[in-house]
């Protein structure tokens, strides 16, 4: 495999959702909408079937189709990821299947439920990236939270180029980036992780995934964009005006993670109905309303067409 096939690009990484009808349906023209969006957008790269796509939720066909389409309508722009993970033979299926759609790479995911030793984190991530001939990124949170040794020892993989993390411990981050540096990538993944970038951005994270980029893609790259050029004035101003309201709406309740971003497409009009699948519930009402202010603020104050970056 060449070094070109290992690259990943440093910046905002779009995470588009899976999209359901009224029937509760998977929508493959909303999902290739929302990918095209993403990509049309700037987004440096797309990770189908994720956290953001309802990972949980989807059968073995659906996971295909999403992967099939979204390397479709990519069409070689930018890198796309699928996510993989659960329990092991899980994974290891997933992975076969993300390789066979022609995916460039893989986030895994933590495994299911059980809590385990290092060695056996270590045995579980390192197994699925040895899988297959397709990169991998590791991701910390919940049940797999690393240490140092185990990173070191997963860095030893050629096939994981990519760190995420959705854990928030900046001690254990800088112990990561100051040892590893440049063998990885570095991924912020923490929820509406423009909020936590800036921490993020000074010990060398020089990427993230952006919920907000599904429906406000020109604020996110105005944001990395203050926060890459050390423009403080814009970024507290961001923050108030747009980042911090939707970041209030989405602690409102558990599973907002997912059904805010379809509400949030839903409003600035893209073609994705707002249904999410159980456990999950769509937004309220109240909180639908407030978001739709929120947008509809951010719009007339950062016009799309007047962003140049």
């Amino acid at each position: 495999m060449t070094e070109q096939r290992r690259a990943f690009p440093q910046g905002i990484h779009g995470f588009p959702v899976a999209p359901f009808d009224a029937e509760g349906r998977l929508d493959l023209e909303a999902l290739a909408a929302n990918v095209a969006f993403l990509v049309e957008n700037r987004l440096k790269s797309i990770f189908v079937a994720c956290g953001s796509g309802e990972f949980h939720a989807l059968s073995r066909e659906e996971y295909r189709a999403m992967l099939e389409t979204a390397v479709s309508v990519a069409s070689g722009r930018v890198p796309v990821y699928a996510g993989v993970g659960g329990n092991l033979s899980n994974a290891l299926e997933l992975a076969a299947i993300a390789q066979q759609a022609g995916v460039d790479g893989c986030l895994i995911l933590p495994p299911y439920l059980v809590q385990a030793e290092q060695p056996g984190l270590v045995r579980y991530f390192r197994t699925i990236a040895e899988s297959t001939e397709l990169s991998a990124i590791i991701y910390q949170r919940d049940n797999a939270i690393f240490t140092l040794e185990t990173v070191r020892t997963l860095a030893e993989v050629p096939q994981i180029i990519g760190f995420k993390d959705g854990y928030g411990n900046m001690e254990l981050n800088i112990e990561f980036t100051q040892e590893l540096g440049g063998r990885f990538e570095w991924f912020n993944g923490m929820p509406f992780a423009e909020v936590t970038m800036p921490l993020y951005y000074a010990i060398g994270y020089r990427s993230y995934s952006s919920a907000l980029s599904n429906y406000l893609p020109h604020i996110s790259r105005l944001f990395y964009h203050a926060l890459t050029t050390g423009n403080q004035e814009l970024l507290n101003e961001l923050y108030r005006e747009v980042i911090l309201p939707i970041h209030r709406i989405r602690r409102q309740r558990k599973g907002y993670a997912v059904a805010l971003i379809k509400a949030g497409m839903e409003i600035v009009g893209l073609p994705v109905n707002r249904s999410v699948r159980a456990p999950l519930t769509p937004v309220e009402e109240e909180h639908h309303r407030a978001l739709a202010r929120i947008i509809e603020h951010a719009m007339t104050q950062y016009p799309p067409d007047g962003i140049r970056v």
